[in-house]
Protein backbone atom coordinates (compact mmCIF):
# COMPACT_ATOMS: atom_id res chain seq x y z
CA UNK A 1 0.00 0.00 0.00
CA UNK A 2 1.12 3.31 -0.56
CA UNK A 3 1.20 5.95 1.97
CA UNK A 4 0.55 9.57 1.27
CA UNK A 5 1.77 12.53 2.75
CA UNK A 6 2.66 16.04 2.22
CA UNK A 7 6.34 17.71 1.98
CA UNK A 8 6.21 20.85 4.02
CA UNK A 9 8.41 22.98 1.07
CA UNK A 10 8.26 24.47 -2.34
CA UNK A 11 12.00 23.65 -2.61
CA UNK A 12 11.79 20.87 -5.21
CA UNK A 13 15.80 19.94 -4.58
CA UNK A 14 15.06 18.87 -1.05
CA UNK A 15 11.64 17.16 -2.50
CA UNK A 16 13.85 15.48 -4.93
CA UNK A 17 16.18 13.60 -1.93
CA UNK A 18 13.53 12.87 0.57
CA UNK A 19 11.49 11.06 -1.86
CA UNK A 20 14.21 9.21 -2.90
CA UNK A 21 15.09 8.67 0.38
CA UNK A 22 11.65 7.41 1.63
CA UNK A 23 10.97 4.99 -1.51
CA UNK A 24 8.46 3.91 -3.64
CA UNK A 25 6.39 3.05 -0.44
CA UNK A 26 5.72 6.47 -0.16
CA UNK A 27 3.57 9.36 -2.36
CA UNK A 28 5.08 12.81 -1.46
CA UNK A 29 3.06 15.80 -2.59
CA UNK A 30 4.67 19.24 -1.86
CA UNK A 31 2.71 21.87 0.09
CA UNK A 32 3.01 23.99 -2.79
CA UNK A 33 1.29 21.84 -5.08
CA UNK A 34 -1.86 21.74 -2.89
CA UNK A 35 -2.00 25.21 -2.56
CA UNK A 36 -0.23 26.09 0.86
CA UNK A 37 1.41 28.92 0.96
CA UNK A 38 4.82 28.54 3.88
CA UNK A 39 4.61 29.57 7.38
CA UNK A 40 6.64 31.74 8.93
CA UNK A 41 10.16 30.59 10.09
CA UNK A 42 10.05 32.08 13.08
CA UNK A 43 11.33 29.15 15.68
CA UNK A 44 15.24 29.92 17.32
CA UNK A 45 16.28 25.94 16.39
CA UNK A 46 16.13 23.71 13.50
CA UNK A 47 13.55 21.46 15.43
CA UNK A 48 11.29 24.65 16.34
CA UNK A 49 11.14 25.50 12.40
CA UNK A 50 10.49 21.80 11.73
CA UNK A 51 7.61 20.90 13.95
CA UNK A 52 6.00 24.63 13.13
CA UNK A 53 6.17 23.57 9.27
CA UNK A 54 5.35 19.89 9.82
CA UNK A 55 1.67 20.89 11.60
CA UNK A 56 1.06 23.89 8.98
CA UNK A 57 1.07 21.60 6.33
CA UNK A 58 -0.68 18.84 8.26
CA UNK A 59 -3.49 21.34 9.22
CA UNK A 60 -3.69 23.40 5.68
CA UNK A 61 -4.04 19.59 3.86
CA UNK A 62 -5.85 17.13 6.39
CA UNK A 63 -2.60 14.74 5.54
CA UNK A 64 0.18 13.39 7.79
CA UNK A 65 3.15 15.92 7.02
CA UNK A 66 7.08 15.69 6.75
CA UNK A 67 9.17 18.95 6.95
CA UNK A 68 12.66 19.59 6.86
CA UNK A 69 14.77 22.45 8.62
CA UNK A 70 17.93 22.11 7.64
CA UNK A 71 21.42 24.28 7.37
CA UNK A 72 24.94 25.23 7.31
CA UNK A 73 27.02 25.94 10.81
CA UNK A 74 30.18 27.82 10.39
CA UNK A 75 32.77 27.53 12.78
CA UNK A 76 34.45 30.26 11.91
CA UNK A 77 31.53 32.67 11.99
CA UNK A 78 29.96 31.28 15.00
CA UNK A 79 27.14 28.84 13.52
CA UNK A 80 25.89 31.14 11.34
CA UNK A 81 24.62 31.03 9.01
CA UNK A 82 21.99 28.26 10.82
CA UNK A 83 18.43 28.58 11.04
CA UNK A 84 18.76 31.58 8.82
CA UNK A 85 20.93 29.53 5.76
CA UNK A 86 17.91 29.71 2.64
CA UNK A 87 18.20 33.54 3.36
CA UNK A 88 21.46 34.28 4.33
CA UNK A 89 21.66 37.45 1.60
CA UNK A 90 18.21 38.18 2.20
CA UNK A 91 14.41 37.75 2.63
CA UNK A 92 14.48 36.17 -1.21
CA UNK A 93 18.26 35.16 -1.65
CA UNK A 94 19.50 33.06 -4.70
CA UNK A 95 21.81 29.99 -3.37
CA UNK A 96 24.53 32.18 -5.27
CA UNK A 97 23.69 35.08 -3.88
CA UNK A 98 24.19 32.97 -0.29
CA UNK A 99 27.16 31.30 -0.92
CA UNK A 100 29.10 34.65 -2.59
CA UNK A 101 28.75 36.53 1.35
CA UNK A 102 29.36 33.32 2.42
CA UNK A 103 32.66 33.21 0.86
CA UNK A 104 33.04 37.30 1.00
CA UNK A 105 32.79 36.37 4.78
CA UNK A 106 35.55 33.91 5.07
CA UNK A 107 37.78 35.60 2.66
CA UNK A 108 41.43 35.10 4.52
CA UNK A 109 40.34 32.16 6.57
CA UNK A 110 42.73 29.18 6.01
CA UNK A 111 41.16 26.09 5.17
CA UNK A 112 41.84 24.90 8.44
CA UNK A 113 39.86 27.21 10.00
CA UNK A 114 36.71 26.89 7.62
CA UNK A 115 35.48 23.97 9.55
CA UNK A 116 31.76 23.55 9.08
CA UNK A 117 28.62 21.41 9.28
CA UNK A 118 25.13 20.57 7.45
CA UNK A 119 22.68 19.67 10.31
CA UNK A 120 19.04 18.80 9.16
CA UNK A 121 15.66 17.76 11.61
CA UNK A 122 12.84 16.35 10.43
CA UNK A 123 9.69 16.27 11.95
CA UNK A 124 6.80 14.23 11.14
CA UNK A 125 3.11 14.09 11.78
CA UNK A 126 0.24 12.47 11.63
CA UNK A 127 -1.94 15.03 12.01
CA UNK A 128 -1.74 19.26 12.68
CA UNK A 129 -2.19 18.38 16.88
CA UNK A 130 -0.24 14.84 16.84
CA UNK A 131 1.02 15.08 20.38
CA UNK A 132 3.78 12.41 19.77
CA UNK A 133 5.59 14.35 16.32
CA UNK A 134 8.64 11.57 15.44
CA UNK A 135 11.78 13.51 15.15
CA UNK A 136 15.27 13.11 14.02
CA UNK A 137 18.25 14.47 13.39
CA UNK A 138 21.34 14.30 11.07
CA UNK A 139 24.94 16.14 10.79
CA UNK A 140 27.54 16.05 8.23
CA UNK A 141 30.96 17.33 8.76
CA UNK A 142 32.64 19.56 6.44
CA UNK A 143 34.67 22.28 5.63
CA UNK A 144 33.55 25.32 3.52
CA UNK A 145 36.43 25.26 0.14
CA UNK A 146 37.16 28.77 -1.05
CA UNK A 147 35.70 28.19 -4.49
CA UNK A 148 32.15 26.52 -5.65
CA UNK A 149 33.03 23.30 -7.29
CA UNK A 150 30.42 20.87 -9.19
CA UNK A 151 26.88 20.98 -10.86
CA UNK A 152 24.67 18.43 -8.14
CA UNK A 153 22.33 19.60 -5.44
CA UNK A 154 21.58 23.06 -4.40
CA UNK A 155 21.98 25.63 -1.79
CA UNK A 156 25.58 25.59 -0.21
CA UNK A 157 26.14 22.25 -1.96
CA UNK A 158 29.00 23.64 -4.27
CA UNK A 159 31.62 25.43 -1.28
CA UNK A 160 30.85 22.08 1.17
CA UNK A 161 33.44 19.67 1.08
CA UNK A 162 33.50 16.15 2.78
CA UNK A 163 37.30 15.92 3.80
CA UNK A 164 36.87 11.94 3.53
CA UNK A 165 35.96 12.06 0.01
CA UNK A 166 37.90 15.43 -0.94
CA UNK A 167 34.54 16.20 -3.08
CA UNK A 168 32.33 18.74 -2.23
CA UNK A 169 28.34 18.50 -1.63
CA UNK A 170 27.65 19.02 -5.33
CA UNK A 171 30.43 17.14 -7.15
CA UNK A 172 28.79 13.96 -5.58
CA UNK A 173 26.23 11.97 -7.64
CA UNK A 174 22.47 11.85 -5.84
CA UNK A 175 22.98 8.08 -4.40
CA UNK A 176 26.94 9.10 -2.73
CA UNK A 177 25.24 12.47 -1.31
CA UNK A 178 22.66 10.56 0.06
CA UNK A 179 24.32 7.92 1.82
CA UNK A 180 26.62 10.54 3.96
CA UNK A 181 24.39 13.45 3.98
CA UNK A 182 23.09 14.99 7.35
CA UNK A 183 18.69 14.69 5.40
CA UNK A 184 19.73 11.05 4.54
CA UNK A 185 20.87 10.40 8.00
CA UNK A 186 18.53 11.62 9.42
CA UNK A 187 15.67 9.83 7.48
CA UNK A 188 17.26 6.83 7.85
CA UNK A 189 16.53 7.51 11.64
CA UNK A 190 13.17 8.72 10.76
CA UNK A 191 12.28 5.26 8.97
CA UNK A 192 13.71 3.46 11.95
CA UNK A 193 11.05 5.04 13.99
CA UNK A 194 8.53 5.23 12.02
CA UNK A 195 8.91 1.09 11.69
CA UNK A 196 9.04 0.92 15.18
CA UNK A 197 5.74 2.50 15.89
CA UNK A 198 4.24 1.12 12.25
CA UNK A 199 2.28 -1.97 14.23
CA UNK A 200 0.46 -0.09 16.20
CA UNK A 201 -0.58 2.81 14.24
CA UNK A 202 -0.59 1.19 10.51
CA UNK A 203 2.69 3.57 9.39
CA UNK A 204 5.02 0.40 8.63
CA UNK A 205 6.38 0.43 5.31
Amino acid sequence: MVRRLVLATANRGKARELGALLGPGWEVLLQSGCGVAPVAETGATFRDNALLKARHAAAATGLPALADDSGLEVDALGGAPGVHSARYAGPDSSDAQNIDRLLAELAGVPLAGRTARFRCVLAFVRNAADPRPLLAAGVWEGRITVAPRGINGFGYDPVFEDPALAATAAELAPAAKNERSHRGRALRILGELLRAVGQEEGLSR
